[in-house]
């Protein structure tokens, strides 16, 4: 169910998010500032190209004082904005019964554009 729940997910939009996220990543990664961030955006292009059957967890330096600074930071430069956008697909999928399992994962990617540093994928 898993697999099939992926390939639904990438032919409706999930290649492109992983791809646009990737993108970014990549042009955040041009510099040394922005790597920790490129980072980010890289990890989520990952998480985004194959959600269903991974969850994000708290890693061994979740609550690490560089992982509440970069969080931070990562709010105030736009990840409130990336996390609205996931909430937002998420409660659309969410009002067709066939949406619910793909306005779910929008949830989760949305809990993680939130607060990436300190975040794993397992």
């Amino acid at each position: 169910m898993k697999i099939l729940g992926n390939i639904f997910w990438l032919i409706l939009g999930g290649f492109a998010i992983s791809v646009y996220y990737a993108i970014i990543g990549l042009l955040f990664c041009c510099t040394i500032v922005g790597i920790p961030f490129g980072l980010q955006l890289i990890k989520m292009a990952g998480f985004a190209f194959w959600p269903f059957g991974r969850q994000v967890v708290s890693g061994d330096n979740d609550n690490g004082c560089l992982s509440i600074f970069m969080n931070i930071l990562w709010i105030v430069l736009g990840g409130i904005e990336i996390a609205f956008l996931h909430f937002s697909f998420g409660l659309v999928c969410c009002l067709t019964i066939v949406g619910i399992p793909f306005g779910l994962q929008h949830f989760k990617m949305g809990i993680l554009a939130v607060i990436p540093f300190g975040k794993e994928i397992v």
